[in-house]
């Protein structure tokens, strides 16, 4: 996956015109010392791996940094992301530091009428808890000394979604089920699903409370199938501007396409033509994978093996083919040899494979987090990376490439894909509509 360079205070062009964190009347960042417009936002920084994270290149990485002090937790909790947008809200921003996905399934002779219905409640109830607000119904009260803490609700259709909605004419060519992939083990109970929901927010409680409201909602209408609690770093967390580290321990996000960049909405977000329908312009289509990383036989390699397998040193995120201690940002050199006259970059670095020109330009937005549910039978850890990634055609973004490093990253060794599914993202609610409201009425 490419990673993102840009690390100035400024955030990227399309982001304020788009989207923005707002914060009540007198409690903006310039009244608070040390707090800057990145540690409120973050930057456009960090992946999960870095080239093409756990198994995916070309990839956009927006994950968060800290700048200055860390943040009293009152500024931290107003974090604000509106609901209403050109296109959903969750995708542009940077990850928040907890995150709850699941998916669910229609129940039986639910149909159309029923979909509509339960979107429309599920619409009125995350546009009232992004903003800080209690839920009309179903709400337990237990966030309710928390402010909006950054919260957004992204919802996506599976492809089973469409019959038992009575919609299978409108349903996506690109919907298409992913093909299977060497070396995976997929566990159907942990992915797929007629609905999925991204909840992200900046405190764990959250986002398990907009979860919970959910899916009481969603009662006789359709169940939870899959769950699973992810997180990322919280702003304010580091003393210094710097690029997070995922759970190999590496930097990692390094030299991501940029959202300022031209054509960049071109590679994330469905435009009109071809066979993408009209409904879902203005939205995009979403990867997710469970990758367990097996973290047991990485940490017994030393760590210049573990630098040779990426690519990059793990001190400072600096490529093989420059000087230890250049920085991150150094451009990767593909053809530099060392003193040997061998490749810097060995041949099935992750660094080497992920690189957007061994993979014709294709780019996704990843919006990753780690996750560690315990132990396994085994003794080894239940840990590694919630995957999830934003294309405009998963056939020319994830498919290919995921297909070309299954193959020939050296990193794949040490990852284990476990749970899948791809959604169509539908466009923002139109006002005063739903979220999904372009495929039912359009």
């Amino acid at each position: 996956m490419s990673t993102v360079e840009e690390r100035s205070e400024e955030l990227p062009a399309e982001l304020p015109a788009q989207r923005s964190t707002e914060l009540p009347a007198g409690r903006g960042p310039a009244d608070r010392p040390g707090f800057t417009r990145r540690a409120l936002l973050g930057t456009a920084g960090a992946g999960l791996l870095v080239g093409a994270g756990a198994g995916v290149a070309g990839a956009v990485a927006l994950d968060r940094t800290a700048g200055g002090a860390a943040p009293a937790g009152a500024a931290l909790g107003a974090g604000r992301v509106p609901f209403r947008a050109e296109h959903q809200a969750g995708i542009l921003e940077p990850p928040q530091a907890r995150a709850q996905l699941a998916a669910f399934d229609l129940a039986g002779g639910v149909g159309r009428d029923g979909l509509r219905t339960l979107l429309r409640r599920w619409t009125a109830a995350a546009e009232r808890l992004t903003a800080g607000e209690p839920a009309e119904e179903f709400d337990n009260q237990v966030a309710l000394d928390a402010g909006p803490c950054s919260l957004t609700v992204t919802l996506g259709f599976g492809a089973t979604l469409f019959d038992k909605a009575g919609l299978a004419d409108r349903r996506p060519a690109a919907l298409e089920p992913l093909p299977a992939f060497p070396g995976e083990a997929l566990d159907p109970a942990r992915g797929e699903g007629d609905l999925f929901v991204q909840i992200g927010a900046d405190d764990a409680l959250v986002a398990v409370h907009a979860l919970r409201v959910l899916q009481r909602l969603a009662v006789g209408t359709a169940s939870l199938r899959w769950q699973s609690a992810g997180f990322a770093r919280t702003p304010g967390a580091a003393a210094r501007p710097v690029t997070a580290r995922n759970l190999m321990g590496q930097v990692d996000g390094t030299n991501n396409p940029k959202p300022s960049e031209d054509g960049f909405a071109a590679k994330v977000f469905c435009g009109a033509g071809g066979d993408q329908p009209a409904w879902l312009a203005g939205g995009s289509y979403l990867v997710f994978r469970r990758i367990r990383m097996l973290l047991d036989h990485w940490e017994e390699l030393p760590v210049d093996r573990q630098e040779r397998v990426i690519g990059r040193r793990k001190s400072d995120g600096s490529p093989l083919n420059a000087p230890a201690g250049s920085g991150e940002g150094t451009p990767v050199d593909l053809s530099a040899q060392g003193p040997d006259g061998a490749l810097a970059i060995p041949s099935d670095a992750h660094v080497r494979v992920a690189a957007p020109a061994s993979n014709g330009g294709a780019a996704m937005l990843r919006r990753g987090f780690s996750y560690h549910d315990g132990l396994l039978p085994d003794g080894s850890p239940d840990a590694g990376l919630l995957f999830l990634a934003f294309q405009a055609d998963p056939r020319r973004g994830f498919t290919p490439v995921q297909r070309k490093l299954s193959r020939g990253d050296g990193l794949s060794r040490f990852l284990r894909h476990e749970a899948s599914g791809l959604y169509a993202v539908p466009p923002g609610a139109p006002a005063g509509g739903y979220l999904g409201q372009q495929l039912l009425e359009g």
